[in-house]
């Protein structure tokens, strides 16, 4: 059971047979639009062999009297969850452990949200999470996941939260050793037009063989999520709670390795940005977005597989500099600016290399739009948003927007772009980097070639050479 995903298993089911297990046993408590999770356990019957306490803290007052006032002033948070979490789980260990704690492995099970309101004019969204034990008298472990409602029907999103819940305690109690099949299972009955699980955290002894920063790969990879955030420490992120109400500057490639050029690229284009009259400098948060195509080999076709230690080795590269990462499934440009608008309302830059401005002008990207590239520039140029070119040598040559030459029937359009502030070159570049590929050093560094170590940051060649990455021999 605990390795093969049980697709026929309904909601139902799922919820009757937690209750008839002699062993799990705990409490639920929810906010907002949650309510129905419980609500699935009882309905399916036999209840009473799971359900301890169920309660729901809906006035704020009643809230904070009992989980405590919280630092971040909202009560559809993370923070809320595991004050939730914690106060629920030590009741039921206080309560109920010297009864039944040979014979039981307990949970409290939390979620708070904010459903579609009256007039629909929200993202219904929220926070979802279970404290429980895989054992009795054992430790506990933790999963929290982070939600976005789409249904456009308050009672559809109701629904879709109960499912969700049932999955998740479901999971918890019969996948918890195999994290891609826990992933794939929190869709049963539930489809990916009805909600997305943009963060999820696992944590606990018995969750050390799960990598967290894995499982935000596998959520845009498994297509639970179009994109996923964690920071500098590894820790997986909710993107609104970090992105909101920030100017977003991105810088996206493949990474492989960071080079000396790529941090030029990041440190001169967020100077650029910074300087525009309308970007607040202190407002600022950088993010190095990783596609999965930009995961795969180049060429590969989208069957082919990502490389998880090759991913790793990256992600521990853009950590050790500092950096926010983002991986995202928007090969292009338009769809990440739609995904980011939805985020934040203020400006945000796009550093990018020449060939991507070639890439963006290129119309077989957008043949399966209905008004083909002006609807994809409608999106990427309509908001507050500013394309960086940083510059590419070819044959002696660098070329940057002067020297770009689209299409004819495209000119006007890119002339348009220019005289309205939409495209700038950076020009304060180190011009010593460009004659510098990221293929090249890659090989440099698998051979160990001398001299590699000029091409990267020296804290990017430590980690290589210590930790053995992208093929650096050991």
């Amino acid at each position: 059971m605990e390795n093969i995903h049980n697709k026929f298993i309904g909601t139902k089911q799922k919820a009757l047979a937690i209750n008839l297990d002699p062993q799990i046993y705990g409490s639920f408590a929810e906010i907002g639009a949650g309510q129905d999770v419980a609500a699935n356990f009882f309905k399916a019957g036999a209840a009473a062999g799971t359900i301890a306490k169920t309660m729901s803290a809906y006035d704020m007052a009643f809230s904070d009297a009992i989980y405590g006032a919280q630092q971040v002033k909202r009560y559809v948070s993370e923070q809320r969850l595991i004050a939730m979490l914690g106060h629920e789980y030590d009741l039921v260990i206080e309560r109920l452990a010297s009864k039944r704690g040979d014979t039981s492995t307990f949970f409290a099970f939390s979620d708070t949200f904010s459903a579609l309101n009256y007039q629909k004019t929200n993202q219904g969204h929220g926070w979802m999470g279970i404290r429980y034990q895989m054992e009795p008298n054992g430790e506990y472990h933790d999963v929290v996941l982070h939600v976005k409602l789409l249904d456009n029907d308050l009672g559809l999103q109701h629904s879709a939260v109960g499912i969700l819940g049932v999955n998740l305690v479901y999971a918890c109690f019969n996948y918890h050793k195999s994290p891609s099949v826990f992933l794939l299972s929190l869709l049963d009955d539930l489809s990916r037009d009805r909600i997305q699980i943009d963060m999820i955290r696992f944590e606990g002894p018995g969750f050390s063989h799960v990598d967290n920063r894995l499982m935000s790969l596998h959520l845009v990879k498994y297509g639970l999520s179009d994109a996923a955030v964690f920071g500098p420490d590894g820790k997986n992120l909710q993107p609104s709670e970090v992105l909101y109400k920030k100017h977003i500057m991105i810088v996206r490639g493949r990474f492989r390795p960071l080079i000396n050029v790529h941090m030029d690229m990041i440190n001169t284009g967020v100077e650029r940005f910074k300087d525009e009259p309308d970007v607040d400098a202190a407002n600022v948060i950088v993010v190095t977005e990783l596609t999965l195509q930009s995961l795969k080999e180049r060429g590969a076709d989208d069957s082919a597989e990502i490389n998880e230690k090759d991913f790793l080795d990256r992600v521990d590269i853009l950590c050790s500099v500092g950096q926010t990462v983002l991986i995202s499934n928007f090969h292009e440009y338009y769809k990440l600016v739609a995904y980011l608008s939805k985020i934040t309302t203020l400006k945000m830059g796009v550093v990018l290399g020449y060939p991507n401005l070639e890439f963006i002008f290129n119309e077989k990207h957008y043949q399966y739009l209905q008004g083909g590239i002006l609807e994809a520039f409608a999106t990427l140029f309509s908001r507050k948003v500013k394309l960086f070119i940083y510059p590419t040598l070819g044959d002696g040559i660098v070329y940057n927007s002067k020297r770009f030459s689209p299409p004819p029937h495209l000119i006007d359009l890119f002339e348009y772009l220019i005289a309205n502030d939409k495209i700038e070159d950076i020009l304060d570049y180190n011009v010593n980097n460009l004659h510098v590929q990221t293929d090249r050093v890659l090989e440099l560094v698998k051979e160990n070639a001398p001299g590699w170590e000029d091409y990267v940051p020296e804290q990017v060649a430590a980690i290589i050479k210590e930790r053995s990455l992208f093929g650096f021999p050991e």
